[in-house]
């Protein structure tokens, strides 16, 4: 029989959650069970969308007085450095349905309560990611026009330079946040270990993560050329959707739940 101090220790020495072997259509049926949990939770779903648009029509804004159409559409690009942290919350929801409750909003903020210390570091790991990649997309001015008249063939080249920077911090914000972030808000794990197992998960299953990547990316599209009234929708249907990627993807049985 094993010796409960040396398990104790083992465990205390672990600092990656192991991963599995996803097949490549793994990202479809995480949507499938996603879109599933949002009918179940339509109510709840719908209101934390309408919030999160509201919280990012108000950033959108403020771009739009501080820097007009440059600073505009460096926060609009930089949406994909927002949205795991509006969809934190969410995670408990899928959590609660598999259990067999009916969820609540007041069970939801709870839930969001008990991870709070490490899901502000996490937040702020974001929020330097956001800000740098910001501040880079303000410098992409250079290829806008100055006279003030810019046609389509200028919106394009602005688009095709950003969005190439853009997307070496999308890459890095994907990697440390896609299981890490739903981790966190269900087990006792510290943001390093969560942030490793998440970038060795998606290293592991590089095509299978390259396919949910562009999924998000088409609906992150989606829900902006919708005039973000359809991230009323995509937000909470990602946030259920990934809640599920992550439990297929890291064996996280080493971690205590966090209720």
């Amino acid at each position: 029989m094993a010796d409960p101090d040396q398990s104790k220790a083992h465990q205390a020495l672990t600092f990656i959650a192991p991963c599995r072997d996803l097949p490549a259509s793994a990202p479809l049926h995480w949507l499938a069970l996603g879109w599933q949990d949002f009918l179940a939770a339509k109510s709840l779903s719908l209101s934390w969308g309408l919030i999160s648009i509201a919280l990012f029509a108000l950033v959108a804004w403020a771009a739009w007085i501080l820097g007009r159409w440059v600073l505009l559409i460096s926060v609009l690009t930089g949406f994909i450095f927002i949205a795991p942290l509006l969809a934190f919350a969410l995670y408990s929801v899928s959590r609660q349905l598999r259990k067999g409750l009916k969820p609540t909003l007041i069970n939801t903020l709870q839930a969001a309560r008990a991870p709070f210390a490490n899901s502000l570091v996490f937040a702020l790991v974001l929020l330097i990611i956001f800000l740098l990649w910001a501040r880079a997309g303000s410098m992409v001015h250079i290829f806008f026009p100055a006279d003030g008249k810019p046609g389509w063939s200028d919106f394009l080249t602005f688009l095709m330079v950003g969005s190439a920077i853009g997307s070496v911090f999308a890459l890095l914000t994907f990697a440390t946040s896609v299981f890490s972030l739903p981790f966190i808000a269900n087990r006792q794990v510290d943001v390093v270990t969560a942030v490793v197992s998440s970038i060795n998960a998606v290293l592991r299953n590089k095509w299978t993560m390259l396919s949910w990547a562009c999924l998000i990316v088409i609906l992150t599209a989606i829900g902006l050329a919708t005039a973000l009234i359809g991230f009323s929708v995509i937000i909470p249907w990602l946030a259920y959707a990934t809640w599920h990627g992550y439990r297929a993807a890291l064996d996280v049985s080493g971690w205590a739940t966090l209720d």
